[in-house]
């Protein structure tokens, strides 16, 4: 039976990325050894951190004066560093969801926070708008999709201090203006790599203007520095990394993508919209392309276990929703094709045909 997979983070990746870095496994660039057991600093591995950073630029369109760097320890270790490096007295950080939320609690730490915003309230079901942004802060802070309720930030905001961007879901999912961005980070695990390896694109003239003493392995500049190579680097999902960005280049790039991402998630929300057992649970105009939240309508809320049970005996894979929201969750990443979509509407179709009143 195919599997259709819906996970949220690790993810699907194209299957042709899959293959490669399997072979890289066995027998990397014919070197007769494993990319596993390479030194991160042979003569063969250094072209392969390059190309994915050249690549990055190209596919983002990133203008001069921004590094792209690759480091270990996921997103919410940028959630530390990010104030560690930036944040002299105030920064501004808006909260949509529980990762938003995990990165204003750790900044403040490190100076005063303004929250100039938060759907806490509402279950975060929607993205906060018309809140000011304080002229003075050293930065502002927003996470542009929400995988856990289903909320996404799809416009590049005006901010009139450096943007800082918590991208981790929806990077390379739609043409950005990094421009518009100070920084730009994400754990890779869900349209870029497997888990182990987390992206930062940062302009450089941020950095060197906090006061404070930053530890040498927390320090931007450091990996700027020493091209992510000051420690040993998460090798093996780089490489997976590089795959996956000549797979985008290969296929049309970020425009190509949105027009795909567009049609998966238009899909699966008409569907949504037009049952008498399925709602959606995020605000319809701020709803995320990449992590789609639905629910059973109240009179039918018993039935969820059983739509569970019989969309996994159909092939869906990973499509329990957060417990923070319950239901189910759909996230639909730039390696899902819109067969899965399609395969998922048809079973929420046959399971409201057999059950609905």
């Amino acid at each position: 039976m195919k599997k259709h997979n819906f996970n949220a983070g690790p993810s699907v990746l194209p299957r042709e990325v899959i293959e490669k870095t399997t072979q890289a496994v066995l027998d990397f660039q014919g070197e007769g050894l494993s990319i596993l057991e390479i030194s991160h600093r042979a003569k063969y591995f250094q072209p392969v951190v390059d190309e994915a950073v050249a690549l990055f630029k190209e596919l983002l369109n990133i203008p001069e004066g921004y590094s792209v760097i690759f480091l270990g320890g996921g997103a919410s270790l940028q959630f530390c560093m990010v104030p560690f490096n930036l944040l002299e007295k105030k920064a501004a950080y808006l909260n949509t969801g529980v990762w938003a939320k995990k990165a204003l609690k750790e900044a403040k730490g490190f100076g005063e926070v303004v929250e100039v915003a938060s759907s806490a309230d509402a279950n975060y079901t929607f993205i906060p708008k018309g809140f000011t942004i304080p002229a003075d802060a050293d930065y502002f802070h927003i996470t542009t999709n929400n995988t856990i309720y289903g909320t996404e930030i799809l416009k590049d905001l005006d901010s009139p201090v450096p943007l800082i961007a918590d991208m981790s879901s929806d990077i390379f999912s739609r043409p950005v203006d990094v421009s518009k961005y100070g920084m730009i980070y994400g754990g890779a695990q869900k349209n870029l790599a497997p888990a182990g390896v987390t992206f930062v694109i940062i302009k450089n003239d941020l950095l060197g203007k906090v006061s404070r003493y930053i530890p040498t392995m927390l320090n931007y500049q450091t990996h700027i520095n020493e091209g992510s190579m000051f420690n040993t680097p998460p090798v093996l999902p780089i490489y997976t990394a590089l795959q996956t960005l000549k797979w985008l280049k290969e296929n049309g790039g970020l425009k190509e993508m949105e027009k795909k991402n567009i049609a998966k998630a238009n899909l699966l929300y008409n569907a949504i919209d037009n049952s008498k057992m399925f709602v959606g649970t995020a605000n319809k105009e701020d709803r995320s392309r990449m992590n789609i939240c639905f629910v059973m309508k109240e009179e039918y809320k018993a039935l969820e276990d059983d739509f569970l049970k019989f969309a996994v005996s159909k092939g869906m894979v990973g499509i329990k929703g957060h417990r923070s929201v319950g239901g189910f969750r759909a996230s639909c990443y730039n390696a899902l094709p819109i067969e899965s979509v399609q395969a998922l509407v048809d079973c929420m179709a046959e399971f409201e045909k057999q059950n609905a009143k």
